[in-house]
């Protein structure tokens, strides 16, 4: 049976909506440039939100500076609050770089912050200021991934320079956790050849203890590499709806001439080759065994797992990216992910599924942008899946329908480790599989009446 948004109640909001405001995801990718302090041009309570929100998924601390908007700011203008705020920073943390972005409240009243930037700047005198990368980012137009991408584009611009061609690689990741731009860091210098991998968070978002309280973490990509990212041989970009009028790697190619490769995330076994094959191409050199073992490895734990996932019908939601690179791997493995929701409202959703999943249609799976989560709701009851997959946001919904959650991508509030979850490659293909797989066993073995302990 299907649905479309002709069948839904009206509603004349957004409830529990499914995706994040647009400035944490900027946030997040300025905190995945070396020493470098993410600060919003807007009211403290964004800042606040957004420092509890990543802070609870990657129980790291995290410092978010704002310009701290009251009610005079909010109608005469943040240009002092902003100097004043960068000046403080300045002085108190002693950054290389400060990432602004904006907010709601002072994109609205229509603060020209590049304006204000050249003011302060002539003030204080450019040459003992640390760099300033700014980034757009008003709610109302986009999502938390859209500002993530805002952030690394501008971080681009603002400091890639062009030159003789080296020989290295630039790889725009996306938003994905610590644990898998671990692994990207490994595939990389396991292929040899020098990289730049923007951003890397992967340290400053999950790293050791301290013996003392450090107010910017060490880690995240030298600004120095991202300068070289211009001279490169080639980008790689994962993402299917991000346009390259939007992208680095696209600034990079359209400024420098650096030819831009983009594809999905790697999940699964097609998508993790055609990363491999890419990689082998660039590199000229093949792929190291170690992976060719980790892929025999998936595929025989493909045959292994297949008789308990195969028809299986699961509802999956979350980013844009994400979700399409998801789906086209649950029908790698027989699970037909019968609706595929996002809050995001790219347009591209469901044209990039269909190149991933050609009987898309035949299989009447639902592609859905710009929902809530009383939109999936609703639609969970006419479908009425096995299975959820999606980050934490999903669980009230879950535990209502009496419908198992695998929890992936961000966030993840209510359990621990979401930060060292792997989606990416043959290794975080692996890792899902066994969870949908166990996910399933599950409920089958606590649904029997008499229970087993063999599969």
């Amino acid at each position: 049976m299907t649905t479309n948004a002709s069948t839904m109640t009206a509603k004349t909001a957004t409830q529990n909506a499914c995706k994040l405001c647009t400035p944490l995801g900027a946030c997040l990718a300025f905190r995945g440039i070396e020493k470098c302090v993410p600060f919003l041009h807007g009211s403290q309570g964004c800042a606040t939100y957004i420092r509890r929100y990543l802070i609870s998924h990657y129980k790291e601390p995290i410092d978010i500076a704002s310009s701290n908007f009251n009610e005079e700011t909010a109608v005469f203008g943040g240009s002092h609050n902003l100097k004043l705020g960068l000046k403080n920073v300045t002085q108190q943390y002693k950054p290389q770089v400060i990432g602004i972005a904006t907010t709601c409240l002072s994109e609205t009243i229509g603060d020209d912050v590049p304006m204000i930037l050249k003011d302060y700047k002539a003030i204080m005198g450019e040459a003992d200021l640390p760099t300033m990368i700014f980034a757009s980012t008003p709610s109302y137009t986009g999502s938390h991934i859209d500002g993530f991408h805002t952030a690394v584009r501008s971080a681009v611009q603002t400091f890639a320079t062009g030159g003789a061609k080296k020989n290295m690689l630039n790889l725009f990741s996306g938003m994905i956790s610590p644990a898998d731009i671990r692994y990207l860091k490994e595939i990389l210098k396991e292929f040899g050849m020098p990289f730049m991998l923007l951003p890397d968070y992967s340290q400053t978002l999950d790293g050791g203890p301290w013996g003392e309280y450090h107010r910017i973490p060490p880690g995240g990509t030298p600004t120095s590499a991202i300068a070289d990212s211009g001279s490169a041989a080639a980008s790689i970009e994962f993402g299917s709806t991000l346009e390259a009028k939007k992208s680095a790697a696209g600034y990079l190619e359209e400024t420098f001439g650096v030819p831009r490769h983009s594809m999905p995330l790697p999940i699964g076994i097609k998508a993790t080759d055609r990363f491999f094959a890419l990689l082998e191409e660039l590199t000229e050199k093949p792929m190291p065994e170690k992976y060719e073992d980790e892929r025999r490895r998936l595929v025989d734990a493909y045959a292994d797992g297949h008789k308990y996932v195969f028809g299986r019908k699961a509802i999956l939601y979350g980013e844009e990216d994400l979700v399409i690179s998801m789906a086209a791997f649950l029908r790698e493995i027989g699970v037909v992910p019968v609706l595929c929701a996002s809050g995001g409202k790219s347009g591209l959703m469901k044209k990039r599924m269909l190149e991933l999943i050609p009987d898309l249609e035949e299989l009447e799976i639902q592609v859905r942008e710009g929902v809530d989560f009383v939109d999936i709701e609703n639609e969970a009851k006419v479908l009425k899946p096995d299975f959820l997959i999606g980050n934490s946001k999903g669980f009230t919904m879950s535990r209502k329908n009496e419908l198992q959650l695998i929890r992936i991508g961000f966030p993840i509030h209510d359990r621990f480790g979401g930060q060292r979850l792997h989606h990416l490659g043959y290794k975080g293909t692996q890792e899902l599989f066994d969870r949908i797989v166990n996910t399933v066993i599950e409920y089958r073995q606590n649904s029997s009446p008499v229970g087993y302990t063999y599969i």
